[in-house]
């Protein structure tokens, strides 16, 4: 039985460039009727064709799978097998991982609006995070770039992380830095380097609270003042740097308006 390139087509479901690829490719071969320049395929040239498209759901692209059909040797197509099944158990992997993290990430969209100005006592995750820019400049050192450029690859796992010397705001500065930062669970996962300028922190006992600003460059230190009249007023007792995360921006009133999670440590043994 013969088959114009239309009738292989609608047969299989593909385009007629797609089919032409393949004969360039030499995986089929139809012969040309002279007499009207159709060319007719044949059952094997469609058996051919339904084992490309058999690689191509495994993910082979179209050049390689030419090559597999019709060069390929039985240990070159188990070694074949086994790296695509490699690529796709890390593809699985990363995939669990990026559903794990937008369903957190809708939890903390979800909540952060009631918890704006109100404060409460809970331990801080544990993250490693390195810090990029400072105020309104960033660090463009070659070093600081490849850690960038490495830690851009983890995205969106990672959190645009914050920090808030706390010896400055007591002292009535109004410095912070930015960063991003991965819950610990994750930089183990992906086997995140911890080593400089990463810099890991450990739970800590914290004022939990979060808050809003909006507009350009509206972002400042005095939005945690009402965090530290907390602190003053239940006799807590900050312990170092405030932390936090950007957890969404989002429009209201017109205006972009950031959500910002915070975490202010304090003294789990305080001398009092």
């Amino acid at each position: 039985m013969q088959y114009k390139i239309g009738d292989v087509a609608r047969i299989l479901g593909i385009s007629t460039d797609l089919i032409r690829y393949y004969e360039k490719k030499g995986v089929v071969t139809p012969v040309k009727d002279k007499s009207n320049d159709y060319r007719y395929y044949d059952t094997w040239d469609i058996n051919y064709l339904i084992d490309c498209l058999w690689f191509k759901n495994f993910g082979y692209n179209i050049d390689h799978i030419a090559d597999m059909v019709t060069d390929f040797s039985r240990d070159q197509l188990l070694d074949d097998l086994d790296a695509k099944a490699d690529e796709i158990e890390e593809n699985v992997r990363r995939q669990s991982l990026l559903l794990r993290r937008i369903r957190e990430h809708r939890e903390e969209v979800a909540a952060v609006k009631a918890q704006v100005g109100v404060c409460d006592i809970r331990s801080s995750p544990a993250i490693a995070y390195y810090l990029n820019r400072f105020n309104q400049a960033y660090d463009s050192s070659a070093a600081l770039s490849q850690t960038n450029q490495q830690w851009l690859k983890y995205m969106p796992l990672t959190k645009r992380h914050f920090e808030i010397n706390w010896d400055e705001v007591a002292g009535g500065g109004e410095g912070y830095a930015w960063g991003f930062s991965l819950d610990m669970s994750y930089a183990e996962e992906l086997g995140v380097p911890l080593e400089p300028p990463i810099v890991t922190l450990p739970s800590q006992l914290s004022i939990h609270s979060a808050f809003k600003s909006s507009g350009k460059d509206a972002f400042t230190p005095h939005h945690i003042d009402f965090m530290i009249d907390y602190a003053e007023a239940n006799g807590l007792e900050i312990f170092g740097s405030v932390r936090g995360n950007l957890v969404c921006s989002v429009v209201e009133e017109g205006q972009l308006t950031g959500y910002f999670e915070v975490w202010m440590p304090i003294d789990p043994y305080p001398a009092n």
